[in-house]
């Protein structure tokens, strides 16, 4: 495989474990761990850290190494509000499309994470979180809202790694929320819909300050 293909392997996995919230602010990612970890060079992980610090969602400090970029209170804030307008402008595309496979695709993501929350394996769970809202955004068709979407490298922020049982509520509250959701989609109520992301979108910034601000 050529360095380029590898570099974008290792760009899009790390990039995944990133908005996934599976690495978090301030983590130290380390060349060698990762070149191991997906059997590519050095070069490579240095090419994909490069790309990912040209997105802004890692840096490199001033005695060296690459961490992943801390979030502040106003990129959650910035984040939340961003969210708001694309988010709630691509539901209500989806209400107007009346798209029965995207509905059972949103079903199937919904089943995909309570597996993984009753598994234990919260890093699956928090994937499929981001599977979700990318869902949506890619149900609407529209591909300039795609790529804007994509290129904002929005974070799901308002999880937190491990099986803390204090944890545990906020996955049980996101598969209600998002269950919610999709109900709302194939009963056609538009209030109930844009009422529960609205706050599925502030439970995620409260937690994503409250951790910020720790």
């Amino acid at each position: 495989m050529k360095e380029d293909s590898l570099a974008n392997k290792v760009y899009l996995e790390v990039r995944k474990k990133i908005l996934s919230s599976q690495l978090v602010g301030g983590a130290r990612l380390v060349e060698s761990s990762w070149a191991e970890k997906l059997s590519v060079s050095r070069v490579a992980v240095r090419e994909a850290f490069m790309r990912l610090a040209g997105e802004n969602l890692v840096e490199f400090g001033e005695k060296g190494g690459c961490f992943v970029k801390k979030m502040t209170v106003e990129d959650v804030k910035d984040i939340r509000e961003l969210r708001e307008l694309l988010e709630v402008g691509a539901l209500k595309m989806l209400f107007a499309k009346k798209d029965k496979a995207l509905i059972k695709d949103l079903e199937l993501i919904c089943n995909d994470f309570s597996e993984m929350v009753s598994k234990g394996y919260y890093g699956g769970a928090c994937e499929a979180d981001v599977r979700f809202h990318e869902r949506i955004i890619q149900g609407t068709g529209n591909s300039r809202l795609v790529s804007i979407y994509q290129n904002s490298n929005i974070p799901l922020f308002h999880m937190k790694i491990g099986a803390i049982l204090g944890q545990m509520e906020d996955y049980l509250e996101t598969d209600q929320e998002h269950r919610q959701i999709v109900a709302a989609l194939k009963s056609n109520d538009w209030d109930s819909a844009y009422d529960t992301l609205v706050k599925h979108l502030d439970r995620g910034e409260h937690e994503a300050l409250e951790l910020v601000e720790d």
